[in-house]
């Protein structure tokens, strides 16, 4: 007899209001059938156009009806269970004692109808984008929501969240990281983007034909450029401030666009405490409450750059076994903080920061090397200045740029190691310093090519449990040192 079947609770649906949420993903992969409808408008062929929205309309709801009727869910005292499918039947057990976590998300339109998406997050998972995300529930009631939530860390012995109000209370005081809406813009300068640059080249590119034109093609300047139109004869009047309204505009381009990115995505900023770690809340139109638990934290990076380490900013993230949505292990538990906020938030997971070791600089063959593996290109521009002197001498200086970036980047490369962690720090443009508790590290590989071998150097690459964040290593020790390193962090294991 199975005894899971008489612990489930009754077959539960979502709401309705999924239905959007299935057409609106419907319609992310049709951008092929938009193009073709633009080209329909212009040419005039508007029957066509209606019959194909009313296709794609009808077949979209059709199938989003027909995935809604056959989802159901149960929740038990020990497990929930989710059936879909159309053709093909799906039906997935998800034990309590599995679930990490429950995240609750709630956008614009959840929120204005008392809803949410519910992700169940576990250890497990079967690879792929989803790895870890066993379940979802995308829309149910929000007071729904709350209940699987609180049922789920009961059965695991953590406190529910509606069960400690005082405490509840006393965390929205003192949180252990907040940023104001001030800080929430200012952290949206510091991520500087020409993102939306490219979306319109790929908008562009998909409609360009079908619309007759194509800001991206050289035939579309020449003609708007041309000698005698009142652009033209400005542009050639006015060449350098032409050049620098021009430089002004994609600096506003891509100041604007890091701003609506991290405000959309980090207002409202707020990490408390959690009876497994840590909480995380933020989001303007889209809502996400995720509790990122400390047990399951691999490793930390404290990003930051020469203009925001100037000013005594930084970026936190965490490497967890715990994933985002979309299958990412890497969290961002302080878009822009303090060193003393840094140190709070590693406080509050358990990681103490006692006095950094001593810092050991990597080998200088980490710039030699480099360079003599760019000397044949940098060679070559330094012959085609002779035939083509622009191309050339901007090739040439671009070489000449990444080998002084290299420089820079040795200056600050270097590692330090103790009983329980290793610290690595790197990079000049992109700062990065890494915090690797020993226990945590999973394998140790040796590295050497061939330019490493002529330097007598080798390098060190370290694998670390959970995804998103990559690059643990060292590079550039010299042999002997990186066999002594390599035997040390491994020790463990003996």
């Amino acid at each position: 007899m199975n005894d899971s079947a008489t612990i489930l609770g009754p077959p539960e649906r979502l709401h309705p209001l999924s239905l959007l949420s299935s057409v609106a993903a419907s319609a992310k992969g049709m951008w092929s059938m938009f193009a073709a409808g633009g080209y329909f408008a212009v040419k005039g062929y508007w029957l066509l156009l209606v019959l194909m929205f009313v296709a794609f309309t009808a077949l979209s709801l059709g199938a989003a009806v027909l995935r809604w009727r056959n989802f159901t869910f149960q929740v038990g005292t020990r497990e929930i269970r989710i059936d879909s499918g159309i053709l093909s039947r799906t039906h997935r057990s998800i034990p309590f004692d599995r679930i990490q976590d429950v995240t609750i998300e709630q956008n614009p339109l959840w929120r204005l109808f008392d809803m949410a998406r519910v992700r169940f997050e576990t250890g497990g998972g079967s690879g792929g984008p989803q790895a870890g995300d066993d379940g979802a529930l995308a829309a149910i009631p929000l007071p729904r929501a709350a209940e699987i939530r609180d049922l789920v860390r009961a059965s695991r012995g953590l406190v529910p969240a509606a069960a400690a109000p005082e405490e509840a209370a006393v965390q929205e005081e003192a949180p252990v990281f907040a940023m104001d809406l001030r800080r929430v813009l200012l952290a949206g300068v510091f991520n500087f983007s020409l993102a939306v640059l490219g979306g319109l080249v790929g908008l562009s590119q998909t409609l360009g034909d079908a619309m007759g034109f194509d800001p991206f093609e050289d035939e579309f300047w020449e003609g708007l450029f041309a000698p005698g139109t009142p652009i033209g004869d400005f542009i050639r009047d006015n060449a350098a401030m032409t050049a620098l309204g021009g430089a002004l505009v994609l600096v506003l381009i891509g100041l604007g666009t890091g701003v609506l990115r991290t405000l959309l995505r980090d207002y409202g900023f707020r990490l408390t405490h959690a009876p497994t770690g840590l909480r995380r809340r933020r989001g303007l139109l889209t809502i996400t409450d995720v509790v990122l638990p400390a047990k399951r934290t691999q490793a930390a990076v404290i990003a930051t750059g020469p203009v925001r380490e100037r000013f005594g900013w930084s970026e936190l993230k965490l490497q967890s076994l715990a994933k985002e949505d979309g299958g990412k292990g890497d969290h961002v538990v302080a878009p822009l903080a303090q060193p003393e906020e840094v140190d709070t938030i590693l406080l509050a997971i358990g990681w103490p920061l006692p006095h950094v070791p001593q810092w050991r600089r990597v080998s200088f063959a980490y710039v030699s090397a480099f360079t003599l593996l760019l000397m044949p290109l940098l060679a070559v521009s330094l012959v085609a200045i002779a035939f083509a002197p622009l191309q050339g001498g901007i090739a040439a200086a671009v070489l000449v740029a990444a080998i002084a970036t290299r420089f820079l980047a040795w200056r600050r490369y270097a590692y330090a190691v103790d009983d329980s962690r290793l610290l690595v720090r790197s990079g000049w443009w992109r700062r990065r310093t890494r915090i690797l508790p020993v226990r945590n590290i999973q394998s140790v590989d040796y590295m050497q090519i061939f330019v490493d071998r002529w330097f007598g150097t080798a390098g060190l690459a370290i694998g670390v449990a959970g995804g998103g964040l990559t690059g643990h290593g060292i590079r550039a020790l010299p042999s002997e040192t990186a066999r002594q390193l390599r035997h040390r962090l491994l020790s463990r294991f003996a």
